[in-house]
């Protein structure tokens, strides 16, 4: 039998899971969110073997819960994520996250000829395509896709 060494990260009582996470978004992933900000315990791993993904990163977070508005930002960088709810130590709910149709206040314009970049005007954007992510601004219709694309961060 072969001797296996594993690394046990211990089990939260409340908070969130974050898992599936493309490994070359994981830092994006927790920059967006804010999360150099939070004394909460912090726990994730990147570069994680994963039949779906090839490399994967994973976040536990004892004592935080997301906002819709906060998945919404993890929709548009890592579009097949998936979300536990812990309780007690149980998983009571599993989320996919999902990018709106419209998305507001998440995303800032890269045109810098645009009103929100002018003005105080919230951003707000039509989804063009999920895979790969595309997105048009409301107001001057720039397309604007993935790599260029700057999240508003949440911290």
């Amino acid at each position: 039998m072969k001797d296996r060494k594993q690394l046990v990260v211990s089990a939260i009582k409340d908070g969130t899971v974050i898992d599936h996470i493309p490994a070359k978004e994981l830092f994006r992933v927790i920059d967006i969110l804010g999360l150099d900000h939070i004394e909460n315990q912090i726990t994730f791993g990147t570069n994680l073997d994963s039949e779906k993904l090839e490399k994967k990163g994973i976040m536990k977070l004892s004592g935080v819960f997301f906002k819709q508005e906060d998945l919404d930002r993890i929709a548009l960088v890592a579009p097949d994520v998936k979300v536990n709810i812990i309780r007690d130590y149980e998983v009571v709910e599993k989320k996919v996250v999902e990018i709106p149709e419209r998305i507001e206040r998440i995303v800032k314009c890269v045109n810098p000829m645009c009103i929100t970049n002018q003005e105080e005007v919230r951003t707000k954007f039509d989804l063009v395509t999920r895979h790969p992510v595309s997105i048009k601004c409301y107001y001057c219709e720039k397309i604007t896709d993935a790599n260029s694309m700057e999240i508003i961060s949440s911290g």
